[in-house]
């Protein structure tokens, strides 16, 4: 559409998307597709998985970061939510999980102590949940202890995950082995945020998250963690984060087969 093609034009403007964020018209699915969120990668993961969950027939969600320390994100994370919700109808239940009283000790060398250490990101736990809408689950604990007692509300749909250490991101992936599959979309996006920074941090598949990441898949027949693949090639402005966002596939899921593409010959039919 020519006026599409104006508007991706326009935004390449400096300071224009900056200014959209402050003043945010338009439709919520084209703020999306542009970006123009202070998380932009949040707002992706959970439009993404709500509007999956819709073209699947189910009336939930829930979201979740993994990694809260001081909860910016965890709020942005609760404001998104009720935005992506009220847009496309769909209830939306926010959990944040945390150890309350920032990183533990690295186990070994995967959990990349050459970059973090015990104490990192400590949370004020109490004047966080002042902040905190009356809806929002905030649980604190170890993370393998609290995600195995953990029952949600609602089908998962979006994790993002900023635990920084190999341990306690493999640990979070038990998020994936309840049996009951209901308990998560046949879909699931996630975020990865320690897959780039620092520099010095070297990151690589035996260290780290990409670490987790690959012993999941080797691991598990049916279920894989996987890059959405060449997603910049699909964003109107390309950015950083788009090779962060990966996709838990359940591949024996009772939904995963279900069509979810609409109706119409636009989508089913060639042009000519």
């Amino acid at each position: 559409m020519i006026a599409d093609r104006v508007l991706a034009r326009f935004t390449q403007i400096p300071g224009v998307r900056s200014l959209w964020r402050q003043f945010p018209l338009g439709q919520l699915k084209t703020r999306v597709r542009y970006g123009i969120f202070d998380r932009p990668h949040y707002a992706y993961g959970v439009y993404s998985a709500a509007d999956l969950a819709k073209r699947l027939g189910l009336s939930a969600i829930s979201v979740i970061e993994m990694g809260v320390a001081g909860g910016k994100g965890l709020l942005a994370l609760e404001g998104i939510a009720k935005s992506v919700g009220d847009n496309l109808g769909i209830r939306i239940h926010v959990t944040g999980f945390d150890s309350g009283q920032g990183m533990p000790a690295p186990a070994d060398y995967r959990d990349m102590p050459h970059v973090w250490g015990k104490g990192f990101y400590a949370m004020d736990a109490e004047r966080l949940k002042a902040q905190l809408s009356p809806g929002t689950e905030l649980i604190l604990g170890d993370v393998e202890e609290t995600v195995s007692s953990w029952v949600p509300k609602a089908s998962i749909g979006f994790v993002a995950f900023d635990l920084d250490y190999y341990s306690s991101t493999k640990k979070a992936f038990r998020l994936f082995e309840y049996e009951d599959t209901n308990t998560r979309l046949p879909r699931t996006y996630c975020y990865f945020d320690d897959l780039v920074w620092p520099e010095h941090a070297c990151h690589n598949e035996y260290v780290g998250e990409l670490c987790a990441i690959r012993e999941f898949n080797e691991e598990h027949e049916h279920q894989k963690i996987c890059p959405i693949h060449m997603l910049r090639r699909t964003r109107v402005h390309p950015a950083r984060w788009n090779e962060q966002m990966y996709v838990h596939h359940d591949f024996r899921h009772s939904l995963y087969c279900q069509n979810v593409t609409p109706s119409g010959e636009e989508y089913t039919q060639i042009p000519l």
